[in-house]
């Protein structure tokens, strides 16, 4: 029997699950009959393993989803599931209950909200447990003696519960009760951190929408990538269900609605990150004449006093912690002191509808029908892409966003709140967030930027929103975007894909010139004027054969650091900016970027043996026994091919985010489409599916995705049940 090792999230959290079972004592269920009748399932996995579920109902589709994720990540998806409900403790001991609190809490509110869900997205949460269960019980070799859970649709939903915490509140209990607030070490600069860290992965993603009259086929094309860490858990699949349901998209490993993007044959969406002020802390008056009561409305109301208690391994048994927990109707306790009783009132605590709206999206066959699933307002945040078959193309910077009746206090300041009329009450209306649709220049975009230049020819005015949505910025990634797409060029499919990858690093346009003035105005020796020539003959990209490339991000780094946004460039971007796509450029301090450049031309000698060394010699992509070149940069560099790396200990340095998932899609009569998963579809190294598409995804191709039923059985490889499995 082979034990696996799981991974907790607390500090020392490694334990053979096998040791796990005779700690905790849990009993095996009964094992599931080998027919089960209300399954009616059948996956054909496609080359790279892309799972091709068609199913009679959506509960058997769920099934077969939660199947396919454990034979490709196996305990990934249990960990998640026990994480869900609070159980990670129980299994992984108390350096790893921390979560389970907050999670208890969520949990509760699925139990307690789940016959509010429509029956269909239960059949979801049921089938998909039903499906864990079903392998955890078929694969005992995996699992240690002893273990079923026996997951039920209430952890499943949980997942997709939000609730508040006091962590949403952090810069404002550092400020007023620094001894509450777990301190950590300041995490590197994001211009420049520290030689041999790993690069800050820049948590977004790109999205490109094109309407018919900028593609070659007269259709509308979506383009997406997130740019996340590699093990970030996409989960590329596709699930039918004739008549219900046909949806090919990237499922997050661990549940069946972590659809972040995708398509059916009607219309597809991309998501980006935004960051809405989506909260508010309040001070409410204590009742000076009761313990635990507040004034509010000219009346006492009682503090709600909540106890939690988890269960957490204890060496050779089981022990639990009990904390307590403070709420009232406006949202969580998060400080009392000073004579005030400091509320967090944020938007989507307490939601338990996302899965919901995720499946009516996937469902939705117009734009007016997606729309209204959107309006449901259970995703309360990210940049939202769309394209489909009539046409439209569409963007929404979504937010959950509080109508404050009173200015913002932001994240340090807390507003006094004495009656009703003081604190918000309810969301800015789905139809006054910014949006865009079919807009002239026909396209829209994101970058995670704000929504104000979506589209250049048609300018939101920030004016026209309130105090509390963000102001304009657009950095160098977003402003790449913009080149490559802000003209009169009719694209095709393939075109869209091979524009995607680009690998040209804004940056050094903006300040390559000033560089190499800079040192040429010093007495430099004869290796630094032939790395100033190198610069000026390189093509300002991060291609994998480009020489400059290394040099340049070195220098940057040197340059950047301890450097402010303000002192790096001779001309920074401003939101008054009459030329918003040009900007920031020059050098701050061109004596100091002379002083770095010549350090980093001994320093780039010196670690990869040559200055003019090529970009892929020492960037790779690495996944299991593939280790070869890959172009692309950070967004800070001003690449649109985010990739995102660390140092190894042979000096290479390989990708550990950015760009993963890719997909393009074109709506005809038929969706047509290619996508690459970076990282494969499945983490057990010994799968045939963890590293096939990692050459491909270095080389910038991307795969023909197979969505009709006659590609799909044409590109079948294999074929199965997974209710009928042994």
């Amino acid at each position: 029997m082979t034990a696996l090792v799981w991974r907790g999230t607390g500090a020392a959290s490694l334990l053979p699950l096998f040791l796990l079972a005779a700690v905790c004592g849990i009993a095996r269920a009964q094992l599931p009959g080998k027919d089960d009748a209300s399954i009616r399932v059948e996956i054909r996995r496609t080359a790279f393993g892309v799972p091709h579920i068609r199913a009679a109902d959506l509960r058997s589709a769920a099934y077969a989803l939660a199947y396919v994720q454990l034979e490709d990540h196996g305990a990934r998806v249990v960990v998640g599931l026990l994480r869900a409900r609070g159980d990670l403790g129980r299994w992984f001991g108390r350096d790893s209950m921390e979560s389970d609190f907050l999670a208890q809490r969520a949990h509760a509110i699925a139990v307690a909200k789940y016959p509010l869900l429509e029956q269909s997205t239960r059949d979801v949460y049921d089938g998909f447990a039903a499906g864990v269960n079903r392998y955890v019980a078929t694969h005992p070799a995996e699992f240690p003696p002893a273990f079923a859970p026996r997951f039920t649709g209430h952890d499943v939903a949980a997942r997709d519960v939000n609730v508040t915490s006091a962590v949403q509140a952090r810069r404002f209990l550092a400020r007023v009760a620094p001894d509450t607030v777990v301190t950590r070490p300041a995490a590197p600069g994001r211009e420049a951190p520290p030689e041999g860290h790993p690069d800050p992965v820049d948590e977004g993603s790109n999205a490109w929408a094109f309407a018919p009259s900028r593609t070659k086929s007269g259709r509308a094309i979506l383009m997406r990538n997130p740019h996340l860490a590699w093990t970030a858990g996409y989960y590329e699949a596709h699930v039918t269900v004739p008549g219900v349901l046909d949806f090919y998209g990237d499922f997050r490993v661990g549940g069946p609605f972590g659809v972040v993007g995708g398509f059916n044959r009607s219309l597809g969406w991309a998501t980006t990150n935004n960051a809405p002020d989506l909260d508010e802390i309040y001070s409410l008056d204590p009742d000076t004449n009761a313990v635990d009561r507040y004034m509010f409305d000219g009346k006492s109301f009682p503090l709600q006093r909540e106890l939690i208690t988890v269960t957490f391994r204890n060496g050779g048994g089981l022990s639990t912690e009990t904390r307590e927990f403070w709420r009232t109707p406006l949202g969580p306790v998060i400080h009392r002191g000073g004579g005030k009783i400091h509320v967090l009132r944020a938007a989507g605590d307490g939601e338990f509808r996302g899965g919901e709206q995720f499946l009516r999206m996937m469902r939705a066959r117009s734009l007016s029908e997606w729309k209204a699933a959107m309006r449901m307002r259970a995703r309360v945040n990210s940049n939202f892409t769309y394209a489909d078959r009539a046409g439209n193309i569409y963007y929404v910077w979504n937010a959950s966003i509080p109508s404050l009746p009173h200015p913002g206090g932001g994240d340090t300041a807390a507003v006094p709140a004495r009656r009703t009329a003081d604190i918000w009450t309810r969301y800015v209306p789905f139809d006054s967030l910014p949006q865009l649709l079919n807009p002239p220049g026909g396209y829209v975009r994101n970058e995670n930027d704000p929504p104000y230049h979506t589209n250049l020819r048609q300018l939101l005015d920030r004016a026209s929103f309130p105090a509390n949505f963000p102001e304009p910025a657009l950095g160098l990634r977003s402003q790449l975007s913009l080149a490559l797409i802000d003209n009169s060029r009719r694209l095709s499919l393939e075109e869209v894909v091979a524009l995607k990858h680009s690998y040209r690093m804004l940056l050094a346009d903006r300040v390559k010139a000033d560089l190499i003035a800079a040192v040429g105005r010093t007495a430099a020796d004869s290796m630094v004027k032939g790395a100033t020539d190198l610069l000026s003959r390189w093509d300002n990209t991060a291609s994998p054969t480009s020489r400059g490339a290394v040099l340049f991000e070195i220098w940057w780094r040197r340059y950047a650091e301890g450097g402010s946004a303000d002192s790096l460039f001779a001309e920074r971007w401003t939101s008054q900016t009459a030329s918003p796509t040009n900007l920031p450029r020059g050098l701050g301090d061109p004596s100091r970027a002379a002083q770095s450049f010549t350090w980093a031309v001994a320093e780039t000698a010196r670690r990869h043996g040559r200055y003019d060394v090529a970009w892929g010699e020492v960037h790779r992509v690495r996944v299991g026994a593939v280790d070869v070149p890959v172009g692309g940069c950070g967004g800070l560099l001003g690449c649109f091919r985010v990739l995102n790396f660390r140092t190894e200990p042979d000096g290479r340095r390989s990708v550990i985010g950015g760009d993963g998932w890719v997909l393009a899609v074109e709506f005809g009569d038929v969706p047509r489409a290619y996508s690459v998963l970076a990282y494969g579809q499945s983490s057990r190294e010994s799968s045939p599916f963890h590293a096939d598409q990692a050459e491909m995804f270095a080389r910038g191709e991307m795969k023909r995705v197979l969505f009709t039923e006659r590609d799909i059985a044409r590109g079948t490889v294999r074929s199965y049940d997974p209710a009928a499995a042994p």
